[in-house]
């Protein structure tokens, strides 16, 4: 655990160590110290502030993350401005002070589960700003995305998220997980489209109740995705 502020220290050593998943607890108070620290050790996780003077901890963790066996990074902090950049840098966690003990063991079962759930949540899941703060939300969770000039609007059976992303990036990034573009201004996921409607110059996919158009130049692909039972998680 590393932290400037020794009250801050001390709580969450003394939270981790009423944890019996948790063998062994070290902390120091300097990025830098630590880091020197950590050439020679292996840890399981490393418990991490954002703000701190001289190296800071979002620094600190790109440094770890260039380690041949990376440690896996769970950031503490009392902002949560720096959320996106932390999961842009693997982070499996980001807690919020004050701590929660219920979140604080999340975060270690998080860890307990390996590797392999590390990955699972960094691809996963999403961060968004809603009123003035940041959550996360799973990508299964997005029904349709819409473009909003260079940024995209994640729309869920809850609500939608303005996503700092375009929706071209998106649409790269996102097709493995299903998700395709229907039109020039949205992307739908395929396993979430209940009905495709077809009339003479017309065709639309009807997603949680809400009917979208799809472009002229898209309907061919779309339907073959959808009526070979192409699309990813089965077939309509």
């Amino acid at each position: 655990m590393i932290d400037d502020e020794r009250p801050a220290l001390d709580e969450l050593s003394f939270l981790l160590r009423q944890d019996p998943r948790v063998s062994g607890v070290l902390t120091s108070d300097s990025a830098t110290d630590a880091l020197r620290a950590l050439l020679d050790l292996e840890v399981d996780a490393v418990f991490l502030d954002v703000s701190m003077p001289g190296m800071t901890g979002l620094e600190l963790a790109e440094v770890l993350g260039r380690f041949k066996s990376p440690p896996p990074v769970v950031f503490v902090t009392a902002h949560d401005q720096h959320a996106v950049e932390a999961f842009d840098l693997n982070a499996v966690d980001y807690l919020l002070k004050p701590i929660r003990a219920d979140r604080l063991a999340e975060a270690v079962r998080r860890l307990a589960d390996g590797p392999g759930a590390i990955a699972h949540r960094t691809d996963h899941q999403i961060a968004v700003e809603l009123g003035g703060r940041t959550r996360f939300i799973s990508r299964t969770e997005v029904l349709y995305v819409e473009a909003q000039g260079d940024y995209a609007r994640l729309h869920t059976a809850e609500g939608s998220h303005l996503l700092r992303t375009p929706l071209a990036t998106l649409e790269t990034e996102w097709r493995e997980a299903g998700f395709v573009r229907i039109h020039r201004s949205l992307l739908v996921s395929l396993p979430n489209v209940e009905e495709i409607r077809t009339e003479p110059g017309r065709c639309a996919v009807v997603v949680n109740g809400q009917e979208l158009a799809v472009s002229r130049r898209h309907t061919r692909e779309l339907r073959d995705l959808l009526v070979r039972g192409n699309r990813p998680g089965g077939s309509l």
